[in-house]
């Protein structure tokens, strides 16, 4: 009969206790390591919010490609429009949404970062 062969490698040492690979992801912070959960916790709140980056061109194109996905969708399912015509408004609406919503955000980061400045400004007076 032929032998057949294991998927995984057995880990069992000789005397039959099989050992643990250990971690593999990525390297515990020190606030991990040492189990404090205070650390932790400020080491959350120091992770950037999704608002507080700047906006990319990258992100404005997804998020555009989404939208023109959904106007054709729309197109073709509700107003029974051609093939044609709906790649051509796939092409209008991606070119015309891309700056649209990379400047929206542009706006909005702005004005985010605005309100940020006077509410520190205004904390640290009010602290004194």
């Amino acid at each position: 009969m032929a032998q057949t062969r294991r998927k995984t490698k057995h880990r069992g040492n000789a005397a039959g206790v099989i050992e643990s690979r250990g971690r593999t992801g990525r390297k515990p912070t020190a606030a991990e390591k040492s189990g404090d959960s205070r650390a932790l916790a400020r080491e959350k709140e120091k992770r950037i919010d999704r608002r507080d980056r700047p906006p990319t061109w990258q992100s404005a194109f997804w998020r555009s490609l989404v939208a023109a996905m959904v106007l054709v969708l729309v197109l073709g399912v509700l107003l029974h429009a051609s093939p044609g015509e709906s790649v051509a408004a796939f092409v209008v609406a991606l070119a015309a949404y891309t700056p649209f919503s990379y400047y929206t955000d542009g706006w909005m980061y702005q004005r985010r970062m605005r309100k940020k400045a006077a509410e520190g400004s205004s904390g640290k007076a009010a602290s004194r």
